[in-house]
């Protein structure tokens, strides 16, 4: 049975949906019939590759006087599960060749630990991911050859997989992330508590298993 996640590294709601999906598979005891892809999807595609604001002043320009308590809230629920939401550090860019990385990575068999440490990166270390240097350097510690990732870089490969991915999301219903899509149904929000996840995902190998 197939999961897709569709993600962006911008979104601190991604690096908690992660999280809980990784609980919610811990609990399934069919998990090595379960393949997760990580699917692609731009929230700020006409982002610069140049870091402006903080993602904090950013939300202060969508909720305004509202953006104190939910940056506070986003931060806590990061923490419970184990994560630093650096939103006065994390600067959004273009996400587009960060995206492209991942569908290497992906056919490298490191999908998910590429997208954690992207999502790292960004929500906690504050580093600039549309940079050729950092993403050199966080592709070569998730395992990638140095010179494969320059050869991305330097060209349009996979660029056709991210478009593919977006357009799939379109046909899929996905507006907004972190969105699952469990065996090809209608896409849910992967920010549930990993109890619900777990059973959702139990139900639809269930149906596969009878």
């Amino acid at each position: 049975m197939q999961i897709e996640m569709y993600a962006d590294v911008l979104c601190p709601w991604c690096y908690i949906g992660k999280r809980r999906l990784a609980a919610a598979l811990g609990q399934v005891p069919d998990r090595h019939r379960i393949r997760v892809v990580w699917r692609s999807y731009e929230l700020a595609p006409q982002e610069s590759r140049t870091p402006g604001q903080t993602a904090a002043e950013a939300m202060v320009g969508w909720w305004a006087d509202a953006a104190p308590a939910r940056i506070a809230r986003i931060r806590t629920l990061g923490a419970a599960e184990g994560l630093d939401l650096n939103l006065d550090l994390a600067r959004p860019v273009n996400t587009f060749d960060a995206h492209r990385l991942c569908h290497l990575a992906a056919d490298r068999g490191v999908a998910d630990d590429m997208m954690e440490r992207l999502l790292r990166a960004y929500h906690t270390d504050g580093l600039n991911i549309a940079a050729p240097d950092t993403l050199e350097r966080l592709g070569v510690e998730t395992g990638l050859a140095a010179t494969d990732v320059r050869a991305l870089l330097a060209g349009d490969a996979y660029a056709d997989r991210v478009r593919a991915d977006e357009r799939r999301a379109v046909e899929c219903g996905v507006t907004g992330v972190p969105s699952l899509v469990i065996d090809g149904r209608p896409p849910i929000s992967a920010v549930q508590a990993p109890d619900r996840l777990g059973r959702l995902i139990s139900d639809r190998l269930a149906v596969h298993a009878a």
